[in-house]
């Protein structure tokens, strides 16, 4: 015998959230999400850390091992002693293969390392463009940036985090150069398109995370719609303004990045990507 209940729905009322939860500083609203923008909160730096040393190609610094190690700052990864690493993680061999990984790390080079500090806007393509008219970090100004052809906001990314970040926590104090050699420039190397978004997108959570995928591959990035722009992404399917100027000027219009990244080994475009 079946008794069929008749379904009864609760209305609850959730308490949007003001304060991160984490390190209690004042949260944002950004196209109705919610950012903690305190660099130094623990809950950002873990994965900032897992970043760091993917970018670093630190093998056997994952999640996991960055929580065992209670590590919440990048100084934290170079104080720690080979004796120490071993104990905590409890086996001699792991303990001395992440050492010796830390320690073949130091020698990264300032085209790498940029963008393994999570500065939005700023991936490897950024970093390759920059590091052509420059030797070391403290060449870096604005006017720089937008030498190499980085876009406005990239630049004002690049050196907010100088000036509010990397001197601040003293960065420039880890185990690197920050230094590389420059490469002479004859020709701009070409990119591979120049792509504009528009809409809301499906394929990543945020605008910044498309636009550094799409750097890493060679393409530059526009936010505005202009003769420059090749290509034109649009993941909401909605009929933009951008999307009616992009047809009227003859740009091609891709409704979603993988199609942009077709020619490319999409596989690397990992979770951490996301």
């Amino acid at each position: 015998m079946y008794i069929k209940l008749k379904e009864r729905r609760i209305l609850t009322t959730i308490q949007i959230p003001t304060n991160c939860p984490a390190c209690n500083s004042l949260l944002h609203t950004v196209k109705d999400i919610l950012y903690c923008r305190n660099d130094r909160c623990p809950a950002k730096s873990s994965k900032k850390i897992e970043h760091f040393a993917k970018a670093l190609k630190i093998k056997g610094l994952g999640k996991a091992t960055i929580e065992r190690l209670d590590l919440q700052d990048f100084h934290e990864i170079y104080s720690l002693s080979q004796e120490e690493i071993v104990e905590i993680l409890g086996s001699e061999k792991l303990g001395e293969k992440l050492f010796a990984e830390i320690e073949n790390s130091k020698s990264a080079n300032l085209t790498t390392l940029l963008p393994a500090f999570s500065i939005p806007l700023i991936g490897r393509s950024a970093s390759q463009k920059l590091t052509r008219r420059i030797s070391t970090v403290s060449e870096i100004t604005y006017a720089i940036c937008e030498d190499s052809g980085l876009g406005p906001k990239a630049a004002s990314n690049l050196m907010t985090w100088l000036d509010e970040v990397f001197y601040p926590m003293e960065y420039d104090q880890l185990p690197f150069s920050f230094s590389c050699e420059i490469t002479p420039v004859v020709d701009d190397l070409p990119s591979k398109g120049v792509v504009c978004i528009t809409g809301k997108l499906k394929s990543y959570k945020t605008k910044a995370m498309a636009q550094e995928v799409l750097q890493n591959y060679g393409y530059e990035t526009k936010d505005n719609l202009t003769k420059a722009v090749t290509i034109l992404l649009n993941e909401s399917g909605v009929e933009s303004a951008k999307t009616k100027k992009a047809q009227e000027m003859g740009i091609t219009i891709y409704n979603n990045i993988k199609q942009i990244l077709k020619e490319e080994n999409t596989n690397g475009i990992t979770e951490m990507d996301r």
